[in-house]
């Protein structure tokens, strides 16, 4: 059994190196406060950006005394942040939280006066071309987080109203605490949600019902119900509690082959809007390079030595 899982090990590793005479070191990740994050310096005013655990990030929107309301430099800031967390190749996951009392209010309606009055002029269809142009900037927010390779968390507390659930609706994994509340508001404002919420939250709750009613009633939903349809998979009793089990989880996913994880987001995204036989050919024709990577063997001996993914000093992707 030793001599076939040998084999197993030479013919997944690149080099002709036997991987058994090559032992996995343990390395413990080392315990420190938090550092600035290795993106692109960037002087930040809304947001705010730390290393908090090895190779994990936490993104904080950072405008409490207005509720975290998203304004203009905060629709272009969180564009530039998730462009640098996808070349950083020391980040492996992203948690994004709110600071102060709420996640967010959604988008800042003083702002929304001043993108209508820089219009054109012009006849209406010059109008609506830039108005257009606008709306996509505004989408380019959050699918950038949807691209990003890396995993992202969303940690909610408090109200995470219109924008907000946009936001959370282009993140990987969803978790909040007892108070928070969930409000598809656009429809109150007198428009349709056009960042996201309508194309992505049918498919992240299953039920189309109750998407609907959400987003034609503008009706609150509470966290117990949030955890029931799906939106979110875990409800934790505050904040304290929620950002701990978030950056816990970014760390366990941290710890895994960068490699491996990044190619099951690309393929998770990839897969769930096209049917299952694209989705096959996509991940087949993905895995034909993937497979050939170090981190197999490194991950297969880690079990035979009865260690866990944190101890495999897996390289930088």
């Amino acid at each position: 059994m030793a001599a076939g899982v040998a084999r197993l090990l030479r013919a997944l590793r690149p080099s002709a190196v036997p991987v058994m005479s090559r032992p996995v070191r343990s390395v413990s990740p080392p315990v420190s406060p938090p550092v600035s994050p290795p993106v692109s310096p960037r002087e930040l005013q809304t947001l705010r950006l730390a290393q908090e655990r090895p190779h994990v990030l936490h993104l904080q929107l950072h405008r409490p005394s207005k509720r975290n309301a998203l304004n203009l430099q905060c629709w272009r800031e969180l564009v530039q942040c998730f462009q640098d967390i996808s070349e950083d190749p020391s980040c492996r996951a992203v948690v994004i939280s709110g600071a102060g009392s709420a996640f967010t209010a959604g988008i800042d309606l003083s702002d929304l006066g001043s993108v209508l009055a820089q219009l054109p002029q012009e006849d209406t269809a010059r109008r609506a071309w830039a108005l257009r142009r606008r709306i996509l900037e505004f989408q380019e927010s959050f699918s950038v987080m949807e691209r990003c390779p890396k995993p992202v968390i969303a940690a909610v507390h408090g109200p995470c109203i219109g924008a907000g659930v946009d936001l959370i609706s282009a993140c990987d994994i969803r978790f909040c605490s007892q108070d928070a509340s969930f409000q598809v508001k656009e429809v109150d404002m007198g428009l349709a949600a056009d960042v996201g919420t309508l194309q992505r939250l049918p498919k992240i709750v299953g039920s189309q019902s109750l998407v609907n009613e959400l987003a034609l009633t503008a009706r609150v939903l509470r966290a117990p119900e949030a955890l029931s349809c799906g939106l979110v998979s875990r409800v934790l009793p505050d904040k304290e509690t929620l950002l701990e089990v978030a950056l816990g989880v970014a760390s366990a996913i941290a710890a895994r082959s960068p490699v491996a994880v990044q190619g099951t987001k690309v393929n998770l995204v990839y897969g769930r809007d096209r049917p299952v036989s694209e989705g096959l050919q996509h991940v087949a024709t993905w895995n034909m390079a993937m497979l050939q990577t170090e981190d197999i063997p490194k991950s297969v001996q880690a079990a035979l030595d009865k260690k866990g993914p944190e101890d495999v000093p897996f390289a930088k992707l």
